[in-house]
């Protein structure tokens, strides 16, 4: 495991070091290497040159823990605007991907999951509302996953909504000890999981620490997946990962289009074009909003690199 993860995930905790960042202009250009902007006028034509490319996208309007129902409510009129505003983009023809080009990814505690009164029903109405949306629009949800507290309750609401919306995403986490249970629960006909390996900082109790140990959770995982019958969506920049899910898919017969790699806006980008030229899906996850802080933070700590581009950027700035 990268050393400096754990610093830097603390970091992702600190008001004092929000504030130096945050309020740095120097810093805030850096932030557009991994960030579409802080509005929808930013975010659209960044969206539009990726489908341009034949990628596809999935589109994350940044937020988390909201405190108050009025808050939760702005998330969701924001979500539904971006809906509308996203089937309005022209999208490419790709034959022989089954997939929807134009996809949102939200957190549950964006809508309201953990408020004190009645957050699991009210972050459940919330999802409901914009999958009604997006179902109109042509458009895909994904859920995404927050810390190892939030699992279940996480779990609960996707499979509440996917007997009214089967194309419903979720997304876990391959460093729980949980996942690859979770993965043979949701490796069903019609699902749709996003496998990643885990940007949270959790103890040793319920996730593995060692990168090792992720890298074997996320190829235990990734096999369930893919010998199940619903749609794996594999989000790693590991060079390892992506050619072992590329030969997994060949061993279990599983053709092109019954699964897609996945990856961050502003990481490997002539990753992303190789493997969309060789026909294979591949969808780029754009984050975009002014709370770009925490999702920042999870970024560095993933992989050193993005780290150092990101030191000698500011350095280079200053």
């Amino acid at each position: 495991m990268n050393p400096l993860r754990p610093v830097i995930l603390a970091a992702a905790d600190s008001p004092r070091m929000k504030r130096v960042l945050t309020g740095n202009p120097v810093t805030a250009e850096i932030v557009r290497r991994f960030v579409a902007g802080e509005g929808r006028d930013e975010l659209l034509p960044v969206v539009a040159d990726l489908l341009a490319s034949r990628r596809l996208i999935s589109v994350d309007f940044l937020g988390e823990n909201t405190t108050d129902r009025a808050s939760a409510e702005a998330t969701v009129a924001e979500y539904l605007s971006l809906i509308n505003a996203l089937a309005a983009i022209e999208r490419p023809v790709l034959p022989g991907i089954g997939a929807a080009p134009v996809e949102v990814s939200v957190k549950l505690s964006a809508l309201g999951q953990s408020l004190p009164a009645d957050g699991l029903a009210i972050s459940l109405d919330n999802l409901r509302t914009l999958c009604v949306g997006a179902a109109a629009a042509g458009v895909w949800v994904t859920v995404d996953a927050e810390d190892h507290t939030t699992t279940d309750a996480t779990l609960a609401t996707v499979r509440a909504l996917r007997t009214e919306f089967p194309w419903l995403g979720a997304v876990l986490q391959a460093y729980l000890h949980r996942t690859e249970s979770d993965c043979v629960e949701f490796a069903g006909p019609g699902s749709r999981i996003r496998l990643c390996k885990g940007a949270y900082r959790e103890p040793h109790r319920v996730a593995f620490q060692r990168a090792t140990e992720v890298t074997d959770a996320y190829l235990r995982c990734l096999q369930v997946l893919m010998h199940g019958r619903g749609y794996p969506m594999v989000a790693t920049h590991d060079p390892v990962l992506i050619l072992a899910a590329e030969a997994m898919a060949a061993e279990t017969g599983r053709p092109a289009h019954r699964f897609e790699h996945q990856m961050l806006y502003g990481i490997r980008d002539a990753e992303q074009l190789r493997l969309t030229g060789a026909g294979y899906a591949m969808r780029v996850y754009i984050p975009y909003g002014s709370q770009w802080y925490g999702y920042l933070t999870r970024r560095l700590a993933e992989r050193p690199a993005n780290l150092t581009f990101f030191l000698r950027a500011l350095v280079g700035k200053s």
